[in-house]
């Protein structure tokens, strides 16, 4: 089978650059730093949310199913920097070739992703393979909006029309699955600055979860799996998660009924 790799980012301010571009010096605390963007950002657009490269990834979760079964897993560890968890994502591309699946990837994770590896120098050649080197990614590869290498859940069953997107949280509970448990993005700045690195990475876990249960929703949907086989899928990631011993995933599986 085809490897799918199932991803999820979760970003903090990237404080350093704020204080590059606003002309901060050390002075100056990092809370404060993003205070101030905060608000700049929120009295120009009406929200806080901050552009794409000003964003710092702190986690960067993911799901690989292949023919060995089923894994999910946070790159890296809690004292790597972003450059490597950055690149890391992409050597995982560069060794599989993988489907990626995401949930709203195209409209922020992969962006993110590009902006933060151009920060860092970093090196992708198979993610922006476009057809040069190997031309069967000239009719499907990793960039184009209506290639299926990158299948972003959300963008696809909202017929690319951004007014019809649906949350991954509310359409994940819909479906019957756990959803989000304990955390959302909005506070993962202010876990981060109390030392929550940790809890930051077992969140952005269960989402990607949430993702890959959505993807195999969407299989059955578009007739690609059999409900036996889909059926038999979702019992797979059930008897892998039990088999796990963090925490987290004892209080997914308990908000996931039977």
């Amino acid at each position: 089978m085809t490897p799918i790799l199932v991803f999820d980012i979760e970003t903090i301010p990237d404080v350093a650059g704020l204080r590059t571009l606003n002309h901060l010096g050390a002075e100056v605390s990092d809370a404060e730093v993003a205070a101030q963007a905060f608000a700049a950002r929120k009295e120009k657009t009406g929200s806080e949310f901050l552009q794409h490269h000003v964003q710092r990834v702190a986690a960067i979760s993911c799901v690989f199913r292949n023919s060995e079964g089923f894994q999910v897993r946070s790159l890296g560890s809690l004292e790597d920097g972003e450059a490597k968890l950055v690149q890391d994502f992409f050597k995982i591309i560069d060794k599989y070739t993988p489907q990626l699946v995401s949930w709203n990837g195209g409209g922020f994770d992969l962006p993110v992703l590009h902006y933060r590896a151009l920060v860092h120098g970093l090196v992708a050649p198979r993610y922006w393979e476009m057809g040069d080197d190997d031309r069967d990614f000239k009719w499907n590869n990793y960039l184009s909006r209506y290639h299926t290498r990158h299948m972003d859940l959300m963008d696809l069953l909202a017929l690319y029309t951004g007014r019809a997107n649906a949350p991954l949280d509310d359409l994940a509970k819909l479906c019957g699955f756990p959803g989000k448990l304990g955390m959302d993005g909005s506070k993962v700045w202010e876990a981060y600055q109390q030392g929550q690195l940790p809890e930051i990475r077992a969140y952005c876990e269960t989402d990607v979860v949430n993702t890959y249960l959505m993807y195999t929703r969407f299989q059955l949907l578009r007739g690609a799996w059999q409900p036996s086989q889909y059926e038999a899928e979702v019992q797979l990631v059930r008897d892998s998660l039990a088999a796990l011993p963090d925490a987290h995933w004892q209080e997914y599986l308990a908000a996931w009924p039977q």
